[in-house]
């Protein structure tokens, strides 16, 4: 299925990912990342919040079979939140995959579960699920596709109190090269516009702007750009028209060692103490 669209959580996602990954800035993280013979993945995400110093962390179990097209995972976090997910992908029917979660609290007896169902297929990308302890709450989203040109929309619905809680759309194209994205959101109180260029194989840039309905009308503007120094290492830099500048560096250390390095700077307050810092460490083995 070499036409399927992305979901629609997807569209604009390069722009998002360029602009918001790889800038661990305000706290320190360390992942550790390891994968059996059988195909079970054990992961270790420990986050410590550079202002209050307080630590977060979640140990997660993964179990995928490719064959079958079942995944398992179960997770259980510092918050003492227990969680597990159940996904079968293809097994009942071609390009149909359904996702089960739950979470449960136990000091407080607080829980969620959630059923969903994706279907996609040529032109075609389409989502939905019950949330069945908070409403419960039903929510959908689709997407089309042809030629590069997307449109998408999302909806929530609460059953028991019988009305729309959330309606978004979206508006796309991807091409091999640059990509755009136009996006309604909130109540169609929040609009967005968004550009993605890869300029050549070393060097990306892109570039988004949000009006928000208010009474000071302003739009934000954000642009970033990424750049490869090599096969183990890149740049990111992106600044905003409130003068927030970020960079961040990221170095491949060895095979399965990656460092990330980032910081968030006010360019409109230089000696004053509002920057921050952070590093991300991550190990696979």
């Amino acid at each position: 299925m070499a036409n399927v669209p992305p979901a629609f959580s997807d569209i604009g996602k390069t722009t998002n990912d360029l602009l918001g990954k790889d800038f661990p800035v305000g706290s320190a993280k360390l992942e550790v990342n390891t994968t059996t013979s059988n195909g079970i993945k054990f992961t270790v995400l420990g986050t410590k919040d550079n202002k209050t110093g307080a630590i977060a962390s979640e140990l997660k179990t993964k179990y995928t079979d490719k064959l079958r097209g079942v995944t398992f995972t179960e997770s259980w976090t510092t918050s003492n939140i227990l969680g597990a997910q159940l996904e079968l992908d293809n097994t009942i029917a071609k390009g149909l995959k359904l996702d089960f979660q739950a979470s449960l609290l136990p000091a407080k007896g607080t829980k969620n579960a959630k059923a969903g169902v994706e279907y996609k297929q040529d032109y075609l990308f389409t989502r939905s699920s019950v949330d069945l302890f908070k409403g419960p709450t039903l929510h959908g989203d689709a997407v089309v596709g042809n030629d590069g040109f997307l449109a998408g929309g999302e909806v929530a619905y609460d059953v028991s109190d019988a009305r729309v809680t959330k309606y978004n759309f979206a508006f796309g194209y991807l091409a091999r090269e640059y990509s755009l994205a136009l996006h309604a959101t909130n109540a169609l109180s929040t609009y967005s516009a968004s550009y993605y260029h890869r300029v050549n194989q070393d060097v990306e840039a892109g570039a988004k702007a949000t009006w928000v309905k208010s009474a000071d009308n302003t739009v934000h503007i954000e642009v970033g750009s990424k750049y490869v120094l090599d096969n183990d290492a890149f740049l990111k830099a992106k600044i905003d028209n409130r003068g927030q500048l970020g960079l961040g560096y990221t170095q491949l250390l060895r095979k399965g060692i990656k460092l990330s390095l980032g910081g968030l700077f006010d360019t409109t307050r230089l000696h004053e103490n509002v920057h921050k810092v952070g590093v991300a460490l991550t190990l696979e083995a």
